[in-house]
């Protein structure tokens, strides 16, 4: 009995010693089979010895592996338990992620997906996708339907309620999710100097130096269209730095390109001038889509480089087949917003549309022209085949789609030839069932570009001037006033001038009239000395010189040259013909400098306004003379005298044949 009872105190001993040590020692330590049950009982209890003098607990977690050992081998009591209890809780989770991004696919408003937050609290992460998918949502929609979308949005005490928890979360967000719920806010419409705005612009300062590149570019995306204020100026400067320091280091095009979006609009021209550097530096290595970014980026990041565009130009002409739609477009955009013009790219891609023609969309095919348009390029091949598209089906424009194709072939005074009338009668008659719904404006600015085209339809014109119409415009704002008093002017010439064939005599009101007096231009130098150089030349007394010459108090003309009729002529006229006016019987020609902005790009074509203007001087008699700033700059004196020789020429040959 003494041995056993020795045996027991041994044991209780060395249990007591082994509970004051860390449970790496236990490895050494053999226990017997009676000690293994007792062990059992507390591992499985929800509380952990404690031991020492202060009682501090060595194991708090009741989902902490405790482990015993035995001579042979040791096992994990709680092992298999905890992670059955972990995949249980992983499973649990992921159940629930699913059925709330399954639940927010299905909302269809901002409204809707606010009633779902104030049934389910989302996370942190939650809150962000809430965010998002409310813009995406938005920004789906039509314009009207947005407008009221988002007054219920911010109506809906649900939405407060979101930005609020979205303030409190904000630091735990991921860096991702910041930047994309700040996107978010701000593109629905949340006052840039609102609190929460503030709060996630101070929150992108403190972490920024952590944003990787796609967290730098979605913020960039979100400054771009913020007023300054002092935290994102903080924000702008901070990003340039980053990008200035990470130029050297850019290895691939994305991250390049990703970088000049960065770098934003008002971006020093130093660090602009970096970034193109490095980008001719690396044009051996654009892909077509790297391509198709550099052009857009540029215009992103408001820079002009002819370098880089011609590289992009050359290689987006080459691979056009096959671009999509959006790519296209954007392409004709971006080039527009930069003012940059390549005959060949803009020959190249309306040939390609003209070619694909049954690929596209009205709409698509009308987003084109447009955008032709506004590069001030004609696509004759396009035109023509659009042309002939709408006179197989007419009715089938819209009334927006009508307003596009007038504005579109009115401005690049396309020559519509043969077709002339039967086209301007379809898109006359397509407009007429309009006229009762249409607003006073669009039914001034139709009836001015059919006038543009030299088309008068009666219906239009009388709608348009009848006096209940013309009171509307008496209450114009001022900003658009001086257009609205521009095509009035216009209309009024054309009805003068033109005089087109009226069921009754139609009149523009004076009161639609008013409008400052014409300013008369500065008297261009170049042209009036190498004019006077050739009427010098020409040694005739009688030919005269007149600058800057005002007709019909409206058109200014840089230079009139009035030359007397051949004298064989003269001896030869009738009675008749010699009582006509000195200016119907003398030759008068008007000379127009023009600039290349009121040309069709890559011709001497005049466009719009001009195009009028030389069409009602050659009503009034002149022989107009197109000529263009650019080769007025380039002409040299021994030029003028080779022109001077071939008018000699050419007027002693015009002596003979008299």
């Amino acid at each position: 009995m003494m041995s056993v009872w020795v045996t027991e105190e041994v044991l209780k001993w060395t249990l007591r010693f082994c509970s004051r040590r860390t449970p790496l020692t236990h490895r050494s330590l053999l226990v017997a089979t009676s000690i293994k049950d007792s062990s059992l009982r507390h591992t499985r209890s929800a509380h952990v010895w404690c031991t020492g003098q202060n009682q501090t607990c060595l194991l708090t977690s009741p989902f902490h592996s405790v482990r015993f050992y035995s001579q042979d081998s040791f096992h994990s009591v709680q092992e298999k338990e905890l992670v059955s209890l972990s995949d249980e809780r992983t499973s649990v989770k992921r159940q629930k992620t699913y059925h709330f991004v399954e639940n927010l696919q299905r909302c269809g408003s901002p409204s809707d997906i606010l009633d779902f937050t104030t049934q389910y609290a989302p996370t942190t992460r939650q809150v962000s996708s809430c965010l998002t998918h409310m813009w995406s949502i938005s920004k789906k929609l039509s314009e009207e339907q947005r407008r009221l979308e988002l007054q219920l949005m911010f109506e809906h005490p649900g939405f407060h309620r979101l930005l609020k928890r979205a303030m409190k979360c904000v630091g735990d967000m991921r860096n991702e999710d910041v930047t994309y719920s700040l996107l978010s806010i701000v593109s629905l419409g949340v006052p840039q100097h609102s609190r929460v705005v503030q709060t996630f612009l101070r929150a992108c300062q403190a972490n920024l130096n952590d944003y990787d590149t796609k967290s730098l570019s979605i913020l960039a995306s979100c400054l771009e269209n913020m007023d300054d204020c002092p935290n994102v100026n903080a924000l702008k400067e901070a990003m340039r730095l980053i990008v200035e320091a990470q130029i050297p280091d850019i290895q691939d095009v994305k991250s390049l390109q990703t970088m000049m979006r960065m770098s934003g609009k008002d971006a020093p021209l130093t660090l602009k001038r970096k970034l193109e550097k490095k980008a001719l530096s690396m044009t051996d290595q654009f892909t077509l889509p790297n391509t198709h970014y550099m052009i857009t980026t540029m215009a992103t990041m408001g820079f002009f480089s002819k370098p880089l565009l011609d590289v992009c130009s050359k290689k987006f002409t080459e691979n056009l087949h096959g671009t999509p739609f959006n790519r296209l477009l954007a392409v004709l955009l971006s080039c527009r917003e930069l003012h940059y013009r390549d005959l060949y790219m803009l020959t190249g891609t309306s040939d390609y549309i003209t070619s694909t023609m049954d690929m596209w969309s009205n709409k698509q095919l009308l987003l084109f022209l447009s955008a032709f348009e506004d590069l001030l390029f004609c696509p004759s091949s396009l035109m023509e085949a659009y042309m002939e598209k709408v006179m197989s089906c007419p009715d089938a424009l819209t009334l927006q789609d009508l307003l596009c194709v007038l504005k579109v072939f009115s401005s690049l005074n396309y020559d519509l030839r043969q077709h002339r009338q039967q086209f301007l009668d379809g898109l006359t008659q397509v407009l007429v069932p309009y006229l009762p719904k249409m607003t006073e404006l669009r039914l001034l600015k139709s009836v001015f570009y059919l006038c543009l085209l030299g088309h008068f339809p009666s219906e239009p014109l009388q709608q348009l001037l009848q006096p209940s119409t013309m009171e509307c415009f008496s209450s114009t704002p001022l900003k658009y006033l001086d257009n609205q008093v521009r095509m009035f002017q216009t209309l009024d010439l054309c009805l003068r001038l033109d005089r087109p064939h009226l069921p009754c005599p139609l009149n523009v009101p004076l009161s639609v009239l008013d409008g400052p007096a014409p300013s008369s231009p500065p008297v261009n130098p170049q042209l009036s000395q190498i004019l006077q150089s050739l009427l010098q030349d020409q040694d005739q007394a009688e030919t005269r010189l007149q600058e800057m010459v005002l007709v019909e108090n409206a058109y200014f003309i840089d230079a009139v040259i009035t030359k007397p009729p051949p004298k064989e002529t003269s001896v030869s006229l009738s009675e008749g013909a010699a009582a006509s006016s000195p200016a119907e019987s003398s030759q008068r020609i008007a000379v127009i400098c023009a600039p290349l902005s009121v040309l069709c790009f890559g011709t001497s074509d005049p466009r719009g306004l001009l195009a009028v203007k030389i069409r009602h001087l050659r009503i009034l008699g002149f022989n107009p003379v197109l000529v263009t700033e650019q080769e007025l700059s380039s002409v040299s004196q021994e030029q003028v005298r080779r022109a001077t020789a071939t008018l000699k020429r050419t007027e002693n040959c015009k002596r003979q044949r008299c």
